[in-house]
């Protein structure tokens, strides 16, 4: 077998191979050689690399490819930079925690997308047509022009042709949903949701002096009759749905429920919020309540659950140009804009493409997890095959408060079913997350020794006292 075709280069450091024309990108070879040499001792920790263009020079490459080479060794923690000193190998770094964490729904890392590399073009791009000053300066909330075209652009997909002034950049969901409360709603007000719904509805609530009430919900949602009278004897201020891929139920509101619901909030002329931060990670979900009666609901869609969280920025649909501005004026009260510069890359990758990749990848992700997940728990799973968590119905011989500790002894954080109730409701489940773990091979066993614990009753476990 003919060996392949190399790039002759003397005199290089006895840890580099020679870069093979065929070998794929120059960058990554010599990363590769890098993390081979630190893992067989050729080099260790604190040794001293040579500077950049000298080792570019040897190689007969040009400076970019060298620099992209140590961003991805320093990426892969195996270099460290010390200023005018050089760049170093790094010591190796230390798991301080040993927790594996299924207790936050944050989108999984998508295989095959390059985070950092989709961060820097991004930002290289913003910065690059954007006057720097205006990015570092303060905004009127609710966004730039080009932000709400972007969302306008991201719910394009629920809703067709949007017109962007009626689309608020907000500052994550939370942001959006705090702000409705205090724009809809005066203290005392009653807010009906579901038995089960996501913690910072109740949060919000609770601490602007609203009452929740939980409306009756089954395998579809909440139940038409149950909602219409709870209007009609609560006169509530609002109705919060999450009706596709529920948190934390993982349920999706079938199409007839949604039209059924939209009808109950017309005839008792009671407002939505309808907050849908799953549906673009949802497998041909029905269209959002928003669409069936778009002058009763208010529409949610967060980058938090399809992108990342750091972006921190949602849209809300709101229609109405009076009760926008009373909107906008709530949320100036606690959170005057969104960060520019977020905002801005968020606006970038939506018209560039990005966005639409970087989503894709992240619902393939969730889709094997889900996969992974169902073979694990096996006749425990409920989920539906898609999102970013699974609710678990528990044995009869585990509580779900007495399961979470039991997971957390073990090194397993898990969210029980009562820091979801927003009514005396008892429900025996937890929420699995399954995007926060990076390493497929970690959430595997995560789930594992989750099973065999779930196998076993709760007398044959004892916590350790310290």
């Amino acid at each position: 077998m003919s060996q392949p075709k190399t790039i002759q280069n003397a005199h290089l450091p006895i840890w580099l191979p020679r870069l093979a024309l065929h070998g794929g990108p120059r960058f990554l070879q010599i990363a590769d050689a890098l993390q081979a040499a630190v893992a067989d001792g050729s080099l260790k920790a604190g040794d001293r690399l040579p500077p950049q263009r000298q080792l570019a020079a040897q190689l007969g490459v040009d400076l970019t490819t060298i620099t992209r080479a140590y961003d991805e060794a320093r990426r892969r923690n195996l270099l460290e930079g010390r200023g005018a000193r050089g760049t170093y190998v790094a010591a190796p770094k230390v798991e301080l925690t040993s927790i594996l964490d299924l207790s936050m729904n944050t989108p999984p890392p998508p295989d095959g997308v390059d985070f950092d590399d989709m961060l820097k073009q991004g930002l290289s791009q913003v910065l690059m047509r954007a006057d720097s000053e205006l990015l570092m300066t303060y905004h009127l909330a609710g966004g730039s022009d080009s932000d709400r075209h972007a969302g306008a652009k991201w719910l394009e997909p629920m809703f067709d042709h949007l017109d962007s002034r009626q689309v608020v950049v907000c500052p994550g969901a939370q942001a959006a949903i705090a702000a409705l409360i205090l724009a809809l709603t005066k203290p005392g007000d009653i807010i009906l949701a579901e038995p089960m719904s996501y913690p910072g509805l109740r949060a919000a609530a609770t601490q602007f002096g609203r009452h929740l009430i939980a409306v009756q919900a089954d395998k579809h949602g909440m139940v038409p009759e149950m909602l219409e009278k709870a209007c009609r004897q609560h006169k509530p201020g609002l109705v919060y749905l999450n009706p596709t891929l529920q948190n934390p139920t993982a349920i999706t509101m079938p199409i007839r429920r949604r039209r059924e619901l939209a009808s109950i909030a017309q005839r008792c002329k009671v407002r939505i919020v309808e907050d849908d931060p799953y549906l673009l990670l949802a497998d041909a979900p029905p269209p959002p309540i928003a669409s069936l009666a778009p002058e009763q609901v208010y529409y949610i869609s967060t980058l938090s659950k399809c992108l990342t969280p750091g972006l921190r920025v949602a849209f809300v649909l709101i229609r109405d140009p009076q009760e926008r501005e009373r909107f906008l004026v709530a949320l100036r009260s606690f959170a005057l804009m969104v960060a520019p510069l977020t905002a801005a890359l968020a606006t970038q990758w939506i018209f560039d493409g990005s966005a639409g990749g970087l989503m894709e990848g992240v619902r393939k992700e969730a889709r094997l997890r889900h996969r992974m997940a169902r073979d694990i728990l096996a006749g425990r799973y409920c989920g539906a095959g898609d999102g970013l968590h699974v609710w678990l119905e528990l044995p009869a011989y585990w509580n779900s408060l007495q399961l979470a500790r039991a997971a957390a002894s073990e090194g397993i954080a898990v969210t029980p079913a009562e820091a979801f109730a927003t009514g005396s409701e008892s429900v025996n489940a937890i929420r699995i997350s399954l995007g926060n773990i990076k390493d497929r091979g970690r959430l595997q066993a995560g789930l594992q020794r989750l099973s065999h614990l779930l196998a076993r009753r709760p007398e044959s476990f004892s916590a350790a006292v310290v």
